[in-house]
């Protein structure tokens, strides 16, 4: 495996790659989503290349996305990574984006993610907007 530089995110001892896989184009935004087979590759070479780093959100696909990192990770992957993921951006089912932050949501945006990616813990999860109507203290 190819060494890439590991820093030190924050003050909780969480290590991670230098450089990171952001995984958002994989399966939004920029087109259509890529074939799965494809993209299971592309984030395994990474993995092999010495990134550990890998960056997803719920509102990814909505939802597609962590269900594809879900895949990435099995065979032993998970071990070898750090991973983030995000809430607090909803889709309605006209498209339009909402935010939101009070902990019962909170609680189940994390809850749905964790089944989503098929694993017992989240590395590094934070609010990828912040609800103004929450105070940020109340989210936390």
């Amino acid at each position: 495996m190819v060494s890439v530089r590991r820093i030190k995110l924050g003050s909780q001892g969480l290590e991670v790659s230098a450089l990171g896989l952001g995984c958002m184009g994989m399966s939004a935004f920029y087109g259509p989503p890529k074939p799965e087979p494809d993209m299971i590759a592309l984030i395994r070479h990474a993995v092999n290349s010495g990134v550990t780093f890998l960056d997803t959100s719920d509102v990814y696909g909505p939802f597609t996305n962590e269900i594809l990192l879900g895949k990435a990770l099995k065979g032993g992957v998970r071990e070898r990574v750090q991973l983030a993921t995000k809430f607090g951006i909803l889709v309605d089912d006209n498209g339009r984006f909402a935010v939101k932050g009070d902990p019962a949501y909170v609680r189940a945006a994390c809850e749905a993610s964790l089944k989503r990616l098929d694993i017992d813990c989240i590395d590094l999860y934070y609010q990828h907007r912040i609800d103004t109507s929450v105070p940020i203290e109340v989210t936390v």
